[in-house]
């Protein structure tokens, strides 16, 4: 076997665990009404048939007062246990173990969705919820303790095999363990002993409830990596602490809080398996099973922890949301069939953090799996010869896709490599790791059968020759010219232009950024890699204004500082004269000019290029259109479009 380590079985208190890779808790905003739903199940199912030894659900709230998203499980409601019932049986029909993750987010709750105090160890607002909560008296610690109880005995009853208490970024006992939380003066603040009263005295009352001959473990915050917090070898201590009850059976780790939330789920601009050395140093302290999560997205990475002795777990999340049959494809040697998360967060993080259910841009089936995805394509009855002309994201899917149903499908792309904009925003600074979708999807069209043509752009002529029954059309799009006066001017070029290396540009640069996302920043951040004087001008408030979401925000802009990029936010370009910038400040309504430059570069989004499309209509029998020739959107869009036109076709 390629991977004998981490596809040994691990004893975890009274369970054991048929391999080494967990799928780890994590938002998905598929509950309602404070219960398990079918899509929870089918989502969570597709995982454990995909072969992931241990499942641990999202947080489960364990008390009205907290509510920090909406569509959470109340694990403290008597009707849980039913469909927890039928949540485990789907699971365990694949011999995949599941534990339940119960948790009181603390200052870190919102009274706008529960209309109650929030409540916390002392009255600090956290930094991204801005709530002032309510200290904690006695005996609101003893009623969260009691709920705490009832949730893991509701957790037991519906046949969870563990429960895994949250201690880690967004959690009540986090804020008492942490100084920068906990400035109370009695029993339960105060020294480090005092800080963590309340989570032993939680662990001994979950205990209590569930018996000795359960699983339980706790998710600890391994470092919160901000001045005054917690540390890792506070972290090692407090891990001994835990230990030493012999109430626990396994010990989970994560890091950070919400002052530095792009850590809890790295982007591709932090480094693979960045949170193993902190695994590492707590497995140093503790005789208990170890686990470790953070950018761990291939199983040979995964084995060489395991062999290291970093970690006795891995958790894969994004790695087994982007392709669901992870494990079993690693556990086969099947390698090169896997689908590689790429850490960008557009849909993952991207979606729940905007109160939507969670999705994956290379997925189009995540949160659909009772209806979606390839294993659930039907064959054709009808074999069509199928052209697909473009071969980007969009056209790559939909290709495969009408491939795998039976049709005889070529896929026709006018440059020298399949990839499409893919290629292009994989050169920006630090976004290399974007074109693994292309590795991805070039790897399935070969399985599947497709022919690949290059070099060849499709005329009404070709496909008057070709005489298909079917054509699927997924030009793309092409970058608009800036729509103000002078903007088509000797000086001013585009994005792709300068990612291609298609121009050569002054030293000093203006880049009008009328995007926000990753085109704007990423080719920022190249031309000030390549030494030039970069300053980014956008009539937002704030220079990458729509990476918030992805979490790529604050590395980002970092970065662009630290390299000496200089910004000017809420200025309107209304005209460029050569490589002046005119315009005004959107809030003062004050005019002035930018310069001096020697070039302009504009990321002003795109035009679908649509011409072929628009030719063929009323010609060819059967004709769709996917992806960016429809209209301009991210690759997320064409990814789904091409997969339901696949399935259409």
């Amino acid at each position: 076997m390629q991977f004998p380590l981490l596809f040994s079985p691990l004893r975890i208190g009274r369970v054991e665990v048929p391999n080494r890779i967990s799928f780890s808790a994590h938002l998905t905003n598929l509950a309602e009404h404070g219960l398990p739903t079918d899509r929870l199940t089918h989502y969570l199912a597709a995982r454990a048939r995909g072969g992931a030894g241990l499942i641990i659900t999202e947080e489960q709230s364990v008390h009205p007062t907290d509510r920090a998203y909406e569509h959470l499980i109340e694990a403290f409601l008597p009707e849980v246990v039913a469909e927890y019932r039928k949540l485990t049986r789907a699971v365990h029909e694949f011999d995949t173990r599941i534990f339940a993750q119960l948790n009181h987010n603390g200052q870190q709750c919102s009274g706008h969705l529960s209309r109650l105090p929030v409540w916390a160890p002392s009255a600090v607002p956290d930094v991204l919820y801005r709530e002032v909560p309510k200290v904690m008296e006695p005996e609101d610690i003893a009623e969260v303790i009691e709920y705490f109880q009832r949730s893991a005995v509701h957790v037991r009853e519906g046949g969870f095999d563990g429960v895994e208490l949250q201690f880690g970024h967004s959690s009540l006992a986090r804020q008492f363990m942490s100084p920068l939380t906990n400035y109370r003066d009695d029993e339960y603040g105060g020294d480090a002993e005092k800080r963590l009263r309340f989570p032993l005295e939680l662990v001994a009352a979950v205990r209590g409830a569930l018996g000795s001959d359960y699983t339980l473990g706790v998710r600890l915050c391994a470092d919160e990596l901000i001045p005054g917090g917690l540390t890792l070898d506070d972290a090692k201590v407090i891990a001994q602490r835990m230990e030493a009850t012999g109430h626990l059976d396994f010990i989970n780790l994560t890091l950070s809080t919400f002052y530095n939330l792009y850590l809890v789920g790295g982007t591709m601009h932090l480094p693979l398996g960045y949170t193993v050395p902190l695994a590492a140093g707590v497995k140093e302290a503790v005789s208990l099973p170890v686990f470790a999560t953070g950018r761990i997205n291939d199983p040979a990475l995964a084995e060489r922890v395991l062999a290291d002795g970093q970690a006795d777990m891995i958790g894969v999340v994004r790695g087994q949301i982007a392709d669901p049959d992870f494990a079993r494809k690693a556990r086969d040697g099947r390698t090169d069939d896997i689908r590689y998360c790429i850490a960008c967060n557009q849909n993952c993080y991207g979606r729940v953090g905007l109160n939507r259910s969670i999705g994956c841009v290379q997925n189009p089936a995540v949160g659909a799996e009772a209806a979606e995805g390839e294993r659930l394509l039907k064959p054709t009855r009808n074999r069509k010869r199928v052209m697909v002309v473009g071969g980007g994201p969009a056209g790559m899917w939909a290709a495969k896709v009408a491939a795998l149903r039976g049709h005889d499908v070529t896929l026709y792309e006018k440059g020298d490599e399949l990839g499409g904009q893919v290629l292009i925003a994989a050169k920006g600074a630090g976004r290399d790791e974007f074109g693994v979708i292309v590795r991805n999807e070039r790897n399935q069209l070969e399985r599947a059968g497709v022919s690949v043509v290059l070099d060849t752009e499709v005329t009404l002529e070709l496909v008057a020759e070709v005489r298909p029954a079917a054509v699927i059309v997924a030009t793309g799009s092409r970058p608009k010219t800036c729509p103000v006066a002078g903007g088509d001017g000797p000086d001013v070029v585009n994005v792709w232009q300068v990612l291609r290396d298609e121009v050569t540009l002054g030293e000093r640069v203006a880049l009008i950024d009328y995007d926000g996302h990753h085109q704007a920043t990423a080719t920022a951040e190249a031309l000030a890699d390549r030494g030039k004087t970069v300053h980014v001008v956008t009539s937002s408030l704030f220079v990458g204004s729509e990476l918030g979401p992805s979490q790529d925000l604050y590395l980002s802009r970092q970065r662009l500082l630290q390299k000496g990029v200089a910004f000017t936010p809420d200025f309107a370009v209304m005209e460029i004269k050569g490589t002046e910038i005119h315009g005004f400040n959107v809030y003062s309504n004050e005019w002035d000019v930018l310069s001096p430059y020697d070039s302009v570069v504009t990321a002003m989004g795109n035009d679908a290029d649509d011409s072929l499309y628009f030719a063929l209509k009323g010609v060819v029998p059967e004709l769709y259109r996917v992806g960016d020739c429809v209209a301009p959107r991210k690759v997320d869009m064409a990814i789904l479009e091409g997969y339901a036109a696949g399935k259409r076709v």
